[in-house]
């Protein structure tokens, strides 16, 4: 479980075998860039959890990302 405290956009991939998992980069460089890229699958479900992570949940692995329910809603209004 991802805990959020004191972190404002925290994440993490959780991916059931490395098979679904494309790609991951570390740089070398001074911009410290870090890449993480894979298939969650089938998306079977989307929820906020605790308030403070959203969570959606793939045939394939689950992403979490440390943001509130408020958060989402104000990000898709922008967007919208």
């Amino acid at each position: 479980m991802l805990e959020v405290k004191n972190v404002k956009h925290a994440f993490s991939i959780e991916i059931k075998s490395k098979k679904y998992v494309k790609n991951i980069s570390i740089s070398d460089e001074a911009h410290d860039r870090v890449l993480f890229e894979g298939d969650l699958g089938e998306l079977l479900e989307i929820s906020i959890m605790e308030g403070n992570v959203l969570e959606l949940v793939g045939a394939n692995g689950v992403l979490r990302v440390g943001l509130t329910e408020e958060q989402l809603r104000k990000a898709i209004k922008v967007t919208s």
